[in-house]
């Protein structure tokens, strides 16, 4: 007997709703898109308005060979990809792909903000229609998307080198990065002084003030001459507590989490990077199995709506009522606003059920998971409790002609704390309660001390998906994409948490910015954003957005100058090239990084690997004579410096090829016959390796260091990282510690 067929995106989606229907429906999942665009060719049709050619996936065949025929036993079809336009997209690619063998069959549209068993069945008795102006809205971001990639990044590969990209979204991200940059470096610190002192009387505990005016008009003290002045004539002026004030402040709980606050939190209090964060976030969505009960965990995860369903709300008031006491629960609903722009799709992100608590699911969940299921718990809970209650004072301090003040705050009432304790709240001085108006008090010798004013800090995962946010680039479901196209394209780096622009990232963003400024600009990616959504609201035909972009693109295009753009983005070192003594070394781009490369190439190819000293000097990788000859045609073997790490090669390069791995001296520990060594993954991570691979394929992540381990006597010991204790060196073989 047939029945109904339910295609989802991922096999763990699959999987989950399987459960909840009882073999009432086959569930199937297309595992994403089974159509796209072309990726060795352009694929829209610029002059037929701008129709998209798709073709199918070819790795997908088995999967839509298999959909194919679960839909031709099927008596109705649900297409059941995630609500937002790449969700409906891929629901329109199904119907679409799947035409012939629907063959007039139902088609229905369903879609849920979490997976558990009554969303699931509530939108199978409730099934709507594909929406075509959230399909179109998508394939005019794709469109222009291919548009920007297809006719700009070729520029990129003529001018500066190849391989390289440039994104509509991404773009403006990377000239972000790149003109805070441009501040830190324009950046001159600006010297001032502060004047402060420990404040009492009697018995009662101290507090610090700093001088805050003289003679009433507010003091700035520029260098220490002023500095000195201000003391000597205020060290020894009796100190009247002028003015005592105090108030009681409530601080709100924040709102729960949508796309880019769960991102941001992660990064700054879990260390997760936004691509982890939200994978873990997708698995504990499509569900977990809570021993023999799978079930999804929280609510989608790609929202920017801050609305919260009337029935979790309730739920999280009564465990607030049964864990924390009824006291601590808010007398009303708590409700927040969404932002002006917020498409309110989806619910914010929440616990699909409050009384899944973290602690009764953990024994189900990895470490990760653990960590960020329970950052969502917390803040949801957290929503519907009371506020901390605070007792701010603030005095004001006259000493002679000077003022000081101090300012601080208690906890009078934990409130939601005890549910989100991660919301950091100044409390600046304690001021005990028995300090009084008119109060003469006693103080330290007036301490002076010198400060400058500070760069702007580079912008952290967090701060940056703040930035994108505030000013209405990108959506919530292409953030941690964005950053991660950044970093494969090695446009930039990270430095201590925050990003970095390379040198190809700053080449790249200037070339962009000096030739299409007009479009890879804040304000006209934002526009372009809200356009986007007013195609999903039916108010604007697709391809006029489209249309409008690519007008832009050609004028802009057709103004470049590649031959004298290329000049542009050559840097001369002066450093004459050692082998034709003729040209100079230039600096270079590649993937992998740059390299210098003789001005009269291609009748000269050499080529050298560098870095750069702490004054910016270029510093070249000159390789090392060894006191060994070449097995194969006996010439001197050279130590050298590749991508990938330090390499023994003949100096007969490249008459002769003989090349092996530069070895730490140290048996392999699993075969005793080679020696590790030192390696480099394509990403740029050293990993240490047995050198007779693959016959041998020992590998590990600890660096070894050739120090015999006093307790057993193994030849080597580690260096590896401790959560706990940061570097340590211990023995692989029997744990030993070392100082």
């Amino acid at each position: 007997m047939s029945k109904g067929l339910i295609i989802v995106e991922s096999p763990a989606k699959a999987g989950t709703i399987s459960k909840f229907l009882k073999n009432q429906f086959s569930v199937k999942a297309s595992m994403g898109h089974i159509r796209d665009l072309p990726k060795r060719e352009l694929g829209v049709n610029v002059h037929q308005g701008f129709k998209p050619v798709y073709i199918i996936d070819k790795t997908k065949s088995k999967v839509i060979a298999e959909l194919k025929e679960a839909t031709l036993s099927a008596d109705s079809v649900y297409l059941a990809s995630d609500n937002d336009r790449e969700g409906e997209a891929i629901a329109w690619h199904l119907s679409e792909t799947l035409k012939k063998e629907l063959n007039n069959k139902p088609v229905y549209r369903i879609v849920f903000n979490e997976i558990t068993s009554q969303a699931i069945n509530e939108a199978i008795k409730n099934p709507g229609q594909i929406d075509m102006a959230k399909v179109e809205a998508q394939q005019a971001r794709r469109i222009l998307d291919r548009l920007v990639g297809y006719e700009i990044s070729p520029l990129l590969w003529k001018v500066i080198t190849k391989d390289l990209s440039a994104g509509r979204v991404q773009s403006v991200a990377l000239r972000l990065i790149c003109e805070r940059e441009a501040e830190i470096k324009a950046f001159v610190p600006k010297e001032y002084w502060k004047i402060e002192a420990d404040f009492w009387k009697d018995n009662l505990p101290p507090f610090k003030a700093v001088l805050e005016k003289i003679e009433g008009k507010k003091v700035e003290i520029p260098d220490e001459k002023s500095a000195i002045e201000i003391v000597e004539n205020s060290q020894n002026a009796e100190a009247i507590l002028s003015e005592i004030k105090r108030s009681n402040r409530n601080v709100e709980p924040l709102p729960p989490f949508i796309t880019s606050t769960l991102q941001q939190e992660a990064s700054k209090i879990l260390g997760f990077q936004a691509q982890k964060t939200m994978s873990i976030a997708q698995v504990l969505y499509e569900g977990i199995d809570l021993g023999g009960e799978r079930t999804g965990l929280i609510t989608y995860m790609r929202t920017d709506s801050t609305r919260m369903a009337e029935e979790a709300i309730t739920k999280a008031q009564n465990l607030i009522k049964e864990r924390f006491g009824k006291e601590l629960v808010h007398p009303k609903v708590r409700v927040f606003k969404n932002k002006q722009s917020a498409q309110d799709a989806h619910e914010a992100i929440r616990p699909t059920d409050p009384f899944r608590t973290p602690e009764s699911v953990a024994q189900y969940l990895t470490k990760e998971q653990m960590k960020l299921y329970t950052l969502i718990w917390q803040r949801f809970i957290a929503t519907q409790m009371i506020p901390v209650k605070l007792l701010s004072t603030s005095v004001k301090i006259n000493a002679g002609k000077a003022e000081f003040v101090s300012s601080g705050a208690q906890i009078m009432e934990e409130g939601f704390l005890k549910a989100y304790p991660h919301l950091y709240i100044p409390l600046g001085e304690k001021i005990h309660q028995d300090y009084a108006k008119n109060d003469v008090l006693e103080h330290s010798p007036l301490e002076k001390t010198q400060h400058f004013t500070t760069s702007p800090a580079r912008y952290t995962e967090a701060s940056l998906i703040k930035e994108l946010e505030a000013k209405g680039i990108g959506r919530p479901s292409t953030y941690a994409t964005i950053i991660e196209t950044l970093r494969k394209r090695k446009y930039v780096t990270m430095e201590k948490k925050a990003f970095l622009p390379t040198q190809l990232g700053s080449d790249v963003n200037r070339f962009l910015v000096d030739k299409f400024d007009y479009l890879f600009n804040v304000q006209f990616t934002a526009e372009m954003e809200t356009k986007l959504d007013e195609v999903e609201y039916s108010n604007i035909a697709w391809n006029e957005v489209v249309q409008e972009y690519y007008d832009q693109l050609v004028a802009l295009i057709r103004q470049v100058d590649v031959k004298k753009e290329k000049n542009n983005f050559v840097q001369d070192t002066g450093i004459v090239c050692d082998v034709c003594k003729q040209g100079t070394m230039l600096i270079k781009h590649s993937k992998r990084g740059d390299f210098l490369s003789c001005s009269r190439f291609p009748q000269c190819k050499n080529t050298k690997n560098f870095t750069r000293d702490e004054d910016g000097n270029i510093k070249i990788f000159v390789p090392t004579p060894l006191n060994e000859n070449c097995p194969q045609c006996g010439s001197p073997l050279m130590l050298r410096t590749g991508k990938y790490g330090e390499f023994i090669a003949c100096s007969n390069y490249p008459k002769c090829k003989y090349a092996r791995p530069k070895t730490l001296g140290i048996k392999c520990p699993e075969c005793g016959i080679g020696e590790l060594t030192a390696r480099k993954s394509k990403k740029g991570r050293t990993f240490y390796s047995c050198n007779r691979y693959p016959e041998c394929k020992y590998i590990t992540n600890d660096k070894p260091l050739p120090i015999s381990c006093p307790k057993c006597g193994n030849p080597y010991i580690v260096e590896k990282y401790s959560r706990e204790k940061g570097k340590i060196k211990i023995c692989p073989n029997c744990k030993t510690e070392m100082e």
